[in-house]
């Protein structure tokens, strides 16, 4: 600190001598002017932009614990509240030390200063939630999944968050609506896991189970569709990972993303035969058999993600008039 100091003091007089030898025939007042006002206008420079505690050795010593380094932190923010990195590690730093409510509040002045940043808006809301001594996300952290899935449809931390918000709101339907489309995102063990909680949830709601609800309604009927691939295309298969899958997907034909109906199959035989019906559909409200018309494509996923990825394989996309009688044959094609 002192060799800092004394490098900052011979620096300044330097300066100032040059100014002064300068201006001390043509102008005197002015260098005695200059004389003075320079070193203050430094310091009071530093004082208003510098980082003055920098030079304390205390700041620079490692902290000792995590209450040493908290303090340390909110003094920076308290500094500069400009930085949504540090109130986001402080809010963390406040959950570690079971400090809820702060947490809640260290992470909204992150959240608010990076209003786009998705992750960070969910967590924000599960920040809300953990600070309610019932653990309930309330109105403020619904909102904000919301705007996180009006944006991001398939952020699944939004969605999951989203789904236990609504059945803490006893809407159970809605809950079902919305953690389904998680289903096709999730590897099979996730999946399976996440079944379990919709079928609780459909049957609080009181909806019947998918096979029955296909079954008796009265307008059910079945997709079918042959899946095979091009000489390229399995050339390219042979060196996909493990994980890769195959996506069979019917869309409605007025652009909606989300899917009426959907399967995921391992990529170990061709050709794929599968059946598309209701009972394969991710949202209750909307089904297949509700539909005058589809566009179905198949999807080659080299990381076995639902979301579409660099070195994914597709077909083109088939409209099909329903009901259809006949098999809708897609072939999916190798990069050239």
């Amino acid at each position: 600190m002192t060799l800092f100091v004394l490098i900052a003091i011979g620096m300044t007089l330097a300066t100032l001598a040059l100014l002064t030898f300068a201006l001390r025939r043509g102008a005197p007042r002015v260098a005695l002017g200059v004389a003075v006002l320079v070193p203050v206008l430094v310091g009071a420079m530093y004082l208003i932009v510098g980082t003055p505690a920098a030079l304390d050795p205390d700041e620079v010593r490692a902290p000792d614990s995590l209450a040493e380094a908290v303090a340390r932190l909110e003094g920076d923010l308290q500094r500069d509240p400009r930085q949504p990195e540090g109130w986001l590690l402080l809010g963390r730093a406040y959950a570690g030390l079971d400090r809820p409510d702060a947490a809640r509040d260290a992470i909204g002045r992150a959240a608010r200063l990076l209003p786009d940043d998705d992750g960070l808006q969910v967590e924000y809301a599960q920040a809300r939630a953990q600070a309610d001594p019932a653990r309930r996300f309330d109105a403020e952290a619904v909102r904000i999944l919301r705007e996180v899935l009006a944006r991001t449809p398939d952020h699944q931390h939004a969605r999951w968050f989203l789904g236990i918000a609504q059945r803490q709101a006893g809407d159970d339907a809605g809950a079902v609506a919305t953690w389904t489309p998680l289903l096709t995102q999730l590897d099979a063990s996730t999946a399976a896991t996440l079944r379990a909680q919709i079928d609780v949830a459909r049957a609080a709601a009181g909806l019947p189970s998918p096979a029955e609800d296909t079954a008796t309604s009265p307008g059910a009927y079945a997709l079918r569709v042959r899946v095979q691939l091009d000489d390229a295309a399995r050339a390219q298969l042979a060196r996909l990972p493990a994980s890769a899958q195959v996506f069979v997907i019917a869309r409605a034909t007025d652009g909606t993303p989300m899917p009426v109906a959907v399967q995921r199959r391992a990529p170990d035989a061709w050709p794929l035969e599968i059946v598309l019906d209701d009972g394969d559909g991710p949202m209750p409200t909307r089904r297949l058999s509700a539909l005058d018309a589809v566009e179905v494509s198949a999807r080659l996923s080299a990381t076995g993600s639902a979301d579409r990825a660099d070195g994914d394989l597709e077909s083109t996309s088939v409209r099909v008039a329903l009901p259809a009688q006949d098999t809708i044959d897609l072939l999916i094609r190798g990069d050239d």
